[in-house]
């Protein structure tokens, strides 16, 4: 079930979701390492650091070292989480991951705080607006992003359970809370938030709630929306989008390079399987500049004003 409730005013960076879960996992399973790269304060694992000393390694500002490190720990039957930025754990390690992580099919997590234009005033070179589109191309690799704390939490724990490489995409802003802690989310296998009949609406990460937001405006003016939350971009709910291409229109969301991200994603299906018009809301195609989350997000068009209008010209149309 959504928050619907003042808890939904809440906001909680997932990047934080990520360091409460990596602690319980650890405490649970010794098997289980985080391989930081000098920046444990930034990505919330100094508390598992603290708690758990001896599942914890720092390589230094050595993106390329931990995943090899982490890559030699998998083949012992360790499950090692890299934790680091995610324009460094995708772009700086891409060689690494495809190499020694994805090749050989090892149990390695990737898991990047400051995903897409989370990172705002530290300009475009720290926001990672290409690397789910990157590593989804890699065979083997798991692509997820949650879209608040207990989603994040949830799917972090699935990562763990889950054998093989996986890419897990966190922000560095907090972002409101949809979601409650009872809530129960499977890899590869959609979050349908709400049912409708008029045209689908299928989001990601920190802009599932600006989804959320557009369609219940466009509901209070009778139009029937599918939303749907897909946390995982590889692999794609491809049933889910086969539904949703059956309504003739579709609007994707993301915080991400609308090339070989989530609109693209959706874009193969639909293309195979005909009959949709889709049309692609996020970052267009350039890079970020230091600005606050929300300009750079208002620049791109990612905004519940442009979901809204979005969804009134196709319906129009």
């Amino acid at each position: 079930m959504t928050v619907e409730t003042k808890e939904k005013k809440v906001k909680i960076a997932t990047r934080d979701g990520f360091g409460h879960e990596i602690v319980e996992l650890g405490l649970k399973n010794k098997n289980i390492y985080v391989v930081d790269i000098d920046i444990g304060k930034s990505c919330k694992t100094t508390g598992f650091m603290e708690k758990l000393p001896k599942q914890h390694i720092n390589v230094g500002i050595a993106e390329q070292n931990a995943a090899g490190i982490s890559a030699g720990l998998a083949t012992t039957g360790k499950i090692p989480f890299i934790s680091t930025y995610a324009v460094f754990g995708s772009l700086r390690m891409a060689e690494q991951i495809r190499q020694e992580v994805c090749y050989p099919n090892l149990n390695v997590k990737i898991a990047c705080s400051h995903g897409g234009l989370t990172p705002a005033n530290d300009g475009g070179s720290h926001q990672a607006i290409e690397d789910m589109g990157v590593l989804r191309t890699f065979p083997n690799m798991t692509v997820i992003m949650g879209a608040d704390y207990y989603s994040t939490r949830k799917l972090v724990a699935q990562a763990a359970e889950h054998y093989g490489p996986v890419y897990l995409r966190f922000t560095r802003d907090a972002v409101p809370v949809i979601y409650d802690e009872n809530e129960e989310f499977t890899i590869g296998k959609a979050k349908r938030l709400r049912e409708g009949n008029d045209l689908a609406v299928i989001a990601n990460g920190d802009t599932v709630h600006l989804a959320l937001e557009a369609v219940k405006r466009l509901e209070q003016e009778r139009f029937s929306v599918t939303l749907l939350d897909m946390h995982t971009l590889k692999p794609l709910d491809r049933e889910a989008v086969v539904d949703c291409a059956k309504l003739g229109k579709i609007i994707t969301v993301e915080d991400h390079n609308i090339i070989n991200g989530l609109g693209s994603a959706v874009s193969e299906v639909v293309a195979e399987t005909g009959g949709c018009i889709v049309r692609r809301i996020g970052v267009q195609d350039k890079f970020g500049e230091s600005a606050p989350y929300e300009k750079l997000m208002e620049m791109n068009g990612i905004t519940v004003e442009n979901i809204v209008n979005t969804a009134k010209g196709l319906l129009s149309s």
